[in-house]
């Protein structure tokens, strides 16, 4: 294929047949995944685990629920930190010694004397955490070609949708059988074990990394990280990317948020059934990016987009509406994998947006989702009692399927240095 990368990727065909990928690369891919599960199940981990550590630290819901909420906060304003430090002492090195140090917070939860202690233990782990999923992005980015990025991507994101579909089942697991200390630990285990192989790697020795494309200098614009993230954002195309990110996350994991909820009240099942339903959607972001190599070629990005806003639309349409279980259950999955269309799309070319600095890059563009989350869970929450949760989540279909069909246009009319 023959894009032109100073105007961005090709959004009007499939690319061709993918290049040959190398050994080492291919040995990597697998590690990144596997530590990118685990920096996914350990944000979930704790949802099912509340009651457990009230319980036992004799506090309210209120106050045991700061282990998630902090963690949340935590991951969000570490993103601007790992970006610079990436791209300056190695990609593959920060996400090495991240993975490890997380296998250290996860230890201090098991061991948590009292609940100050276990919030602290959970804020060291997403400091650590924060950097694995978006640095994993930009050291793909750095290392295969365009033609096999897409797919390279998706290896790397099935790990984070297992975590996503794994991380409550961890934690309910261990809190009902061994308890939920043990859960930190088996986590913290992998942790060590993701991190440990990582760190054998010659490509996480100092040095190890060199730049194979002819980047902006950093140093032309100033070392200082917010200087590096305004001159991302001073550029058309990483605006239109990052704008779109922003009403990506808010449009879906706004409406989504209030799925579990929805179904509860509008199918009269448990909180806990509807939940299993609502979890769908991991298994069905695990089945495309297991297929993602097939359907990239096939379809290209302007397929993918009008593909996976249009599957997503109808199921989030069925979830609002439908009044049977197998139904809502099919569209769940369904909503699952019309997300990872765009959404690794949206990766794709995330990662174009500074060659020369794809740690600050990419860590603009988690941190830009993250925000786009936070924001569409309060705007839904806060109209949920006005306009129902029903129309809110069909709404938020409505939204995505929008973006999706728009992106390719936005994407042909936006050069990538103006």
């Amino acid at each position: 294929m023959q894009d032109n990368l100073l105007s961005g990727p090709s959004v009007d065909r499939p690319p061709e047949p993918s290049l040959p990928v190398s050994s080492s690369l291919s040995r990597s891919i697998p590690v990144l995944a596997f530590a990118s599960c685990c920096s996914m199940s350990v944000q979930r981990m704790c949802d099912p685990m509340l009651p457990a550590l009230a319980k036992e630290f004799h506090s309210s819901l209120a106050e045991v629920a700061w282990v998630i909420s902090l963690f949340a906060i935590a991951y969000g304003l570490m993103q601007i930190v790992y970006g610079p430090l990436a791209d300056r002492v190695g990609k593959f090195r920060v996400v090495a010694f991240t993975t490890l140090m997380c296998s250290v917070g996860c230890l201090a939860s098991a061991l948590a004397p009292d609940l100050t202690w276990l919030v602290a233990s959970r804020v060291l782990v997403a400091a650590f955490a924060a950097a694995i999923i978006p640095v994993s992005m930009a050291w793909v980015g750095d290392n295969t070609s365009y033609e096999i990025r897409q797919e390279t991507l998706a290896r790397v994101g099935l790990g984070t949708m297992l975590g996503l579909v794994s991380g409550q089942i961890i934690g309910g697991v261990f809190t009902d059988t061994a308890g939920w200390r043990w859960g930190f630990a088996f986590v913290g285990l992998l942790f060590l074990l993701a991190g440990g192989k990582m760190w054998l790697d010659p490509r996480a020795r100092p040095g190890a990394e060199r730049r194979t494309e002819p980047p902006t200098s950093a140093a032309s614009i100033g070392s200082a990280p917010w200087h590096q993230a305004l001159h991302v954002l001073s550029q058309r195309r990483p605006r239109r990317i990052l704008g779109t990110v922003v009403l990506h996350g808010a449009s879906f994991f706004g409406a989504f948020a209030l799925v579990a909820s929805h179904l509860h009240e509008s199918l009269h099942i448990s909180l806990s059934y509807s939940g299993v339903l609502a979890g769908l959607f991991g298994l069905g972001g695990v089945l495309y990016m297991l297929a993602a190599k097939h359907v990239i070629r096939r379809l290209g990005t302007t397929g993918l987009c009008r593909g996976g806003g249009t599957l997503v639309v109808v199921s989030l349409a069925t979830i609002a509406y439908s009044p049977w279980w197998p139904a809502v259950a099919l569209a769940s999955l369904i909503s699952g994998i019309g997300f990872c269309m765009f959404h690794n799309t949206l990766q794709a070319h995330a990662t174009e947006m500074a060659p020369g600095m794809r740690g600050i890059g990419m860590s603009l563009f988690a941190g830009t989702l993250f925000t786009g989350q936070s924001i569409g869970v309060v705007i839904t929450s806060s109209l949920s009692d006005s306009l129902g949760m029903g129309m809110l989540i069909a709404l938020g279909g409505c939204s995505m399927l929008l973006l999706a069909l728009l992106f390719p246009t936005l994407m042909r009319h936006a050069p990538a240095h103006a």
